[in-house]
């Protein structure tokens, strides 16, 4: 696999105005006329997870799990070291998607489905991501907006599988009707 430096677009947060509507601005994200069912991103943005990145995100969320937390511990667990928390690794996942899909153009978050940790993330693992547009369709309740439910994938640098999901997000329509 080549490794080359992403190009990040600037990016002007996109707000609305006090009557609602939208204020043009650039942004790198994808808006919910641009994606469509099948297209895929192979993300350029990895990330190697570090011990104080599973301490604080363990200790954040207040999980004090011996399995996140403990290296003596964990010598005894069939991994035979720590594990890093799951929640940080779902979070990371969907971050190394957002440069390229949807930096600026999302509104919310609407949920996740079938999340799976197939195998575990370690100290020291450096993560890539990849994308598939599985569908979208327009908002129902909103005329700014479109629904867009994207499949992630994280996989680290032995090439397995860690991480999967798929992630429903509220996206602006650029040309509102």
């Amino acid at each position: 696999m080549s490794c080359r430096q992403p190009t990040l677009l600037p990016a002007v947060i996109v707000t609305y105005n006090g009557a609602g509507d939208l204020q043009e601005g650039n942004v790198a994200g994808l808006y919910f006329e641009q994606f469509e069912a099948g297209q895929r991103f192979e993300h350029l943005v990895r990330r190697t997870v570090t011990e104080t990145d599973n301490l604080l995100f363990s200790a954040l969320t207040m999980n004090p799990a011996a399995v996140h937390l403990d290296a003596e511990y964990s010598k005894g667990t069939p991994y035979k070291e720590r594990l890093v928390n799951s929640i940080f690794t779902l979070g990371l996942l969907v971050g190394l998607s957002v440069y390229d899909t949807t930096y600026g153009t999302t509104l919310a978050n609407l949920g996740f489905e079938d999340v799976r940790f197939p195998k575990p993330v370690l100290i020291g693992d450096t993560l890539r991501a990849t994308t598939v547009v599985v569908s979208k369709r327009l908002s129902q309740s909103r005329q700014d907006s479109g629904i867009v439910v994207f499949e992630h994938h994280a996989w680290n640098q032995r090439n397995e599988e860690v991480a999967s999901c798929r992630r429903s997000a509220l996206m602006m329509i650029k040309q509102v009707p």
